[in-house]
């Protein structure tokens, strides 16, 4: 079994709509975060900013939460804006309903797969992985993969999952030979 995954390239874009313009795309940049302590409770943001305007908002991850309920590692990943937790908070569906935008992934990814596999011996069995959640229709993947236009994927390809629906976690798929001595373009 081949195997192929799809990775992250950059943290996608947020649609989200901006208070000052017209716009409805912002990124969080390099990832920051706005810890704000009141007593024992702390208020933390994870800061976003127009792509057009550059205006600043703040999108809620902890509200009026208390200083004990943190995680030493997680409280001190706030302080120095980590990287990794930038992206947890950000691709975690939960917070994105809770600050009511979607992720927006055009250009955020790519798919990795081996060098030249023609000769695997035909029907050729590929396992896709995810590294994070980019919803992506199996079908269109497959086609990018194997450089197939989309019919032909339709055709020659059995897939575990339906191949017009969109999916953001590991799949199986075989590409069936067209004719018993072919090989694929």
């Amino acid at each position: 079994m081949l195997p192929w995954v799809v990775r992250r390239t950059r943290l996608p874009l947020l649609s989200l709509r901006c208070v000052g313009c017209p716009s409805e795309s912002a990124t969080t940049g390099e990832g920051r975060f706005r810890v704000n302590a009141n007593g024992k409770l702390l208020d933390v943001w994870l800061l976003v900013r127009c792509v057009s305007c550059d205006r600043t908002s703040k999108l809620t991850v902890h509200e009026r939460a208390p200083v004990r309920s943190f995680d030493p590692a997680e409280l001190h990943g706030y302080g120095v804006n980590d990287p990794g937790l930038v992206a947890s908070r950000l691709l975690d569906p939960l917070f994105a309903r809770r600050n009511r935008f979607a992720l927006d992934w055009t250009g955020a990814w790519r798919l990795d797969t081996p060098s030249p596999w023609l000769d695997e011996p035909w029907p050729v069995r590929v396992e896709v992985v995810f590294e994070d959640p980019v919803p992506v229709r199996p079908e269109r993947l497959i086609a990018r993969g194997l450089g197939l236009s989309r019919n032909e994927v339709l055709r020659r390809v059995k897939c575990d999952v339906p191949l017009r629906r969109t999916t953001n976690t590991g799949f199986t798929f075989t590409v069936m030979a067209t004719d018993p001595g072919s090989q694929p373009r």
